[in-house]
């Protein structure tokens, strides 16, 4: 047994490496679940290829940019250790402000402050050489930071609140500050593997200044790093930062001229070819004396035998594939490639199994990733059964089940809490939402739409059933305070962001639809035939659609409010000239007064009515302001369906 195998089985379980589909985290990734399986690694999109023949029960699906995400998933696998290996904006053509921020700096924040509440045993940081920006010719730890872009500034932030937490807060917590790694599943299109690839076919790339010089770090010595740093972590060290590097200042004239010396390469290299970015320097090198004396760590693997080592496992691994793929350059990138599907499920057990097969069908002829989320709302047949079942075969399926039946809106926002997709689609559980009308939405989201709706423009009932609800989408579309698309239902497509404004809209009584149309957006809608109920029968009736009327007028309206005001005006009036048109009769002609109980038994009826519809209106608006008041939790969750398992819901703390 090596040293790091005997550090790695040394390491307190579970172990969840976030940001495992990158080129740090696969690698630790790889390199801890070859040892044991107590191991968990989050991606964003499903099965990345840094991740092939990974076993899919080790991959968590993690949105970081969701809080509520990263709360599930650690709540789920109770890790003991966190490796933290995410990032964004280190690539020139990743240069959205808000999201590098974001992700390297608030998403930490929040892993960190969840860390504290769940008393995660370790959190270790993949930092950045970055973080001393213009200071980077072989500082100390101590030295000023001096960032010089937003992802600099990020990660230096980043590693200010890890000496909080590590030194205020007492998170077992340190940051790794990695310079120029190399090695197997680096992206394509970065120096090493770019050179890699052209030396293979004898043959030199583009090159920047020949003195430019970096200080090349091997992924196997970092990920030793952080496991040697993990597995003799003191109190002494929380919230410090280290570097990770060689010490050794290697220029890109010495690199070249080593490559072309080993594999016997003739043509001349081509300089100053490529434009350096705004933030290289000439000179990056680390002092890595620190870590060396707390952990005792140091690199091992040599430049050359790296170097090698690194060519010929781009060799091996290149056979039958295309280098150009294996980048997340925006030529390359697949943008908008996953959905969430959220499925509110009640009395609908011959049908989840093939809404199943037909969503994952679409899916796939899709090329999209995907993550079905079924919410069972207490059904009280077998659906929870059959939703375990799946999710045993296809670990993307997810199953929630509620305390008890608290209706279609809360099962939406249920599921749409723990997506973690790039946009969710809405349906029925029923098969009255056909998934073969999502190609439809896709074509219009990736387009530039931000909310895809389906629109029925016919479904299969009785004709005057139909035209009722035609009737009602047109009253409810001419009364409401916002534009609200006619005959849409809940079945849709919503992008992330407007997933987010959805969720952040506090109101109990949720009425979805209204609300997709009150946070705007670009909207399109998509017609489709809603075709009739396939198996059992409707949960729908009268009185639960009067119900629907009166939750989508009461919501999205003040029509009503507004007409009794002008019918109490208009009848004052009236009223006051009936006054004055009498008494004026009594004293000029007091014989045509008119006689009788009819006329006053008429008006006080009238005014009767009119005043038991106006309380009832009032009553009405009173009692979704009471209901908004007692906020009380709109649905609870008590079970959780993952893998072929059912583990009790923990709530929040």
């Amino acid at each position: 047994m090596t040293n790091q195998e005997g550090a790695v089985l040394s390491l307190p379980g579970p172990i969840l490496v976030i940001g495992a589909s990158g080129f740090v985290g696969a690698n630790l990734f790889r390199a801890l679940l070859g040892q044991r399986q107590d191991v968990f690694g989050t991606v964003h999109i499903h099965k990345p290829w840094r991740l092939e023949g990974i076993p899919s029960s080790k991959c968590i699906s993690l949105d970081l940019l969701f809080q509520s995400s990263q709360l599930d998933v650690l709540k789920r696998l109770r890790p003991a250790l966190v490796f933290n290996c995410s990032a964004f904006g280190a690539y020139s053509f990743e240069d959205e402000v808000d999201r590098i921020h974001r992700t390297n700096y608030l998403t930490s924040i929040n892993l960190m402050e969840i860390c504290l509440r769940l008393g995660v045993q370790m959190y270790i940081h993949a930092g950045s050489s970055s973080e001393y920006g213009i200071n980077c010719v072989g500082p100390t730890e101590n030295d000023t930071l001096i960032p010089d872009s937003h992802y600099a500034v990020s990660k230096a932030a980043t590693a200010q609140a890890i000496a909080y937490y590590g030194k205020v807060c007492r998170l077992p917590c340190v940051n790794l500050r990695l310079y120029s790694l190399y090695g197997p599943y680096e992206d394509s299109s970065r120096l090493i593997p770019t050179l890699a690839e052209h030396l293979l076919r004898g043959a030199l790339p583009p090159l920047v200044s020949p003195d430019t010089s970096r200080d090349f770090v091997h992924i196997g010595d970092a990920v030793d790093a952080f496991v040697t740093v993990a597995a003799d972590l003191k109190e002494c060290h929380y919230g410090q930062s280290y570097n990770v590097g060689t010490g050794v200042r290697t220029t890109i004239r010495e690199l070249v001229e080593m490559s072309r010396e080993r594999f016997a390469v003739t043509e001349k290299p081509r300089f100053d070819s490529m434009s350096a970015k705004t933030w290289d320097h000439r000179d990056w090198y680390a002092d890595p004396r620190r870590i060396h004396e707390d952990f005792g760590w140091r690199a091992e693997i040599q430049l050359r035998e790296g170097f090698e080592s690194t060519v010929a496992w781009w060799k091996d691994f290149l056979v039958g594939r295309d280098a150009e793929s294996l980048t997340k350059k925006p030529s390359h990138r697949s943008n908008k490639n996953s959905i969430s599907a959220v499925i509110a499920c009640y009395k609908d057990e011959q049908a989840i199994p093939i809404m199943y097969r037909r969503l994952v069908d679409t899916f796939i002829a899709l090329g999209l990733d995907y993550q079905i989320i079924f919410v069972n709302d207490a059904s009280p047949d077998s659906s929870t059964e059959q939703i375990r079942a799946l999710s045993e075969q296809d670990s993307r399926v997810i199953g929630i089940v509620h305390s008890r039946n608290f209706g279609s809106q809360a099962a939406f926002r249920s599921g749409m809490e723990i997506s973690g997709k790039e946009a969710c689609v809405l349906l029925d559980g029923d098969l009255q939402d056909p998934p073969e009308i999502i190609p439809a939405f896709v074509e219009k989201w990736r387009n530039g739409a931000d909310v895809v709706y389906g629109r029925r423009v016919r479904r299969e009932m009785p004709w005057w059933l139909e035209r009722l609800y035609k009737g009602f989408y047109s009253i409810f579309s001419a009364l409401s305070d916002i534009p609200i698309p006619k005959n849409a239902g809940d079945f849709s497509l919503l992008d992330s962001k407007v997933v987010r404004w959805l969720l952040r809209c506090p109101e109990r009584d949720y009425f979805l639809r209204g609300l997709r149309a009150y946070v705007g957006f670009k909207q399109e809608g998509v017609d489709y035939i809603r075709p009739e109920r396939p198996f059992g029968t409707s949960t729908n009736n009268l009185t639960k659609n009067i119900g629907w009327a009166k939750k989508a007028i009461f919501s999205f309206s003040r029509t009503p409010l507004n007409l009794l005001t002008a019918l109490g005006t208009i009848t004052t009036l009236v009223s006051v000239l009936l006054g004055l048109l009498t008494t004026a009769v009594k004293i000029l002609a007091p014989t045509h007064v008119p006689h009788g109980l009819t006329t006053v038994i008429l008006l006080i009826l009238i005014f009767g009515s009119v005043n038991i519809l106006g309380l009832g209106l009032l009553g009405e608006y009173i009692g979704k302001i009471v209901e908004e008041t007692k906020k009380r939790p709109p649905f609870i969750r008590v079970e959780r369906i993952e893998r072929g398992e059912i583990f009790p819901w923990r709530e929040e703390l």
